[in-house]
């Protein structure tokens, strides 16, 4: 059996020179590694419990703050919930760096891009049935944790709240994703975003006025808010975080396609 059989990779048509699989058979086999690499699927369920847990908790707090939104604190725990999908998205890709991996894989598929598509693709799926999941748990339990506090909240509210958190949480996978691509490394792409969403959005974001709606996080969490005072909505602020995704997912493939394996 040939290394890339061993990975589950479509073969090449060598004969012909180029690649004789369509992508569905590169989207299967990039679906193979993340169900059977056991780190990725506990960092999807720590999206879940991170997430659920630290909302649970936000929803104790009953300080009687006058800006309390009751929304923002049932998904509170999204704020914890995207370090796990940042690792989730990360790790998918650099494990492919380890081990010559990605040797083994473009003998398969020579065609960088599709198969980096693939990879996004495979990345994005299951980061958005989770986030739903998770967007949908968090919900009933902060409201049932808020109480009373918690009736004024509405069905589109929750609603747009739920799918937003899905939404928001499988744009951060892929930024991940892109900037490990460019990287090559997990550990270098969490050196470089966490301390971004935890000192930069939140401390040096605080100081910067109107600059700080644009940064990732801040325009995506503009969807779990009941109401919001900057220049985003929360539609646009999800666009937003999903330029900034794009953006990195291209600069990811640009460095596939320029770099040796």
């Amino acid at each position: 059996m040939t290394d890339a059989a061993a990975r589950g990779l479509p073969k090449t048509d060598t004969a012909r020179g180029g690649l004789s699989a369509t992508f569905a058979p590169v989207l299967r086999a990039e679906w193979i590694k993340i169900r059977t690499l056991r780190s990725l699927l506990w960092g999807l369920a720590a999206v879940l419990l991170a997430t659920t847990a630290f909302s649970a908790l936000a929803g104790l707090d009953d300080s009687g703050d006058q800006d309390f939104d009751p929304l923002f604190s049932a998904f509170f725990g999204v704020s914890f919930g995207q370090i796990a999908a940042i690792t989730f998205g990360a790790q998918a890709v650099s494990a492919e760096f380890q081990g010559g991996a990605l040797r083994v894989t473009l003998a398969a598929v020579p065609d960088r891009v599709r198969w980096f598509a693939a990879k996004a693709v495979a990345i994005g799926v299951p980061a958005l049935v989770v986030g739903l999941v998770t967007g949908g748990v968090s919900l009933i339990v902060g409201k049932a944790v808020l109480g009373t506090r918690a009736n004024g909240l509405t069905w589109g509210e929750g609603l747009r709240a739920v799918v937003g958190c899905g939404l928001y949480l499988t744009l951060m996978a892929l930024l991940a994703a892109g900037l490990a691509a460019v990287l090559r490394s997990g550990v270098a792409t969490l050196s470089i975003l966490i301390p971004f969403l935890l000192i930069v959005s939140f401390v040096v974001g605080g100081a910067s006025g109107s600059v700080a709606d644009f940064l990732p996080d801040k325009a995506g969490q503009v969807v779990l808010h009941e109401t919001w005072d900057g220049a985003l909505g929360p539609w646009t602020g999800l666009a937003v975080t999903a330029a900034w995704a794009a953006a990195a997912l291209t600069a990811g493939a640009w460095s596939l396609r320029r770099r040796d394996a």
